[in-house]
């Protein structure tokens, strides 16, 4: 394997996961970056004026990152390990942009997603609503204090809605709703053994753990 990639929703863990699995298999990490995204406090205080903006110059930093990080994998790590893929762009987009927005952007997006690397394995790591908002409380995040579980939900069925475009690249939809494998190390075994430890076809797989 030379591209994972770790998913899931606001809350869902894929960022420690990522961190987890980079440190213990010296893979080269990737993590999201937007906090210096100079369109992010423009959209805070006008959503309706900057969301387009925000969202193109997303897809164009997601796309540059991955890109770049995926064809310059170096001889000190064994793979590369990111906490989210270039199709996120489109799925929060989708919740973002007006319909007659959403379709330019999509038509861009389109064209782009042609040329991404595919990873050797996407994960989602799925928790239900409850849960994400139990998590996301619990980090305390001041931009997130306004997520509501109506959010969580559109942006889980966009995810779903992507799963079912896909079959060029195995996915893996792993049910996380029972285990907790930041405190419990039991779990966190069992949660690398089906990431690693099987092989996966194209297209949706899915797995309760």
């Amino acid at each position: 394997m030379q591209f994972l990639v770790i998913e899931g929703n606001i809350g869902a863990g894929k960022t420690t996961l990522t961190k987890m699995i980079a440190e213990e298999y010296n893979a080269k990490l990737v993590l999201e970056q937007f906090a210096d995204n100079p369109f992010l406090p423009k959209f805070y205080e006008d959503q309706e004026r900057y969301s387009f903006p925000l969202e193109l110059s997303f897809l164009a930093d997601r796309y540059t990152q991955i890109k770049n990080e995926v064809l310059n994998l170096d001889l000190f790590h064994s793979f590369l390990v990111a906490d989210y893929y270039f199709a996120k762009t489109a799925i929060f987009a989708q919740n973002t942009l007006k319909s007659d927005e959403y379709r330019l952007f999509r038509q861009i997006f389109d064209i782009v997603f042609e040329s991404m690397p595919k990873p050797d394995l996407y994960v989602y790591l799925h928790a239900n609503v409850d849960r994400l908002m139990n998590n996301i409380a619990n980090r305390g995040r001041d931009y997130e204090k306004h997520i509501t579980p109506s959010y969580l939900d559109n942006i889980a069925k966009g995810y779903f809605n992507f799963f079912k475009q896909i079959n060029s690249f195995p996915m893996l939809i792993i049910d996380t709703n029972g285990i907790d494998f930041v405190k419990n190390p039991r779990d966190y075994e069992t949660l690398k053994s089906a990431i690693f430890d099987t092989k996966y076809k194209s297209g949706i797989n899915r797995l309760i753990l």
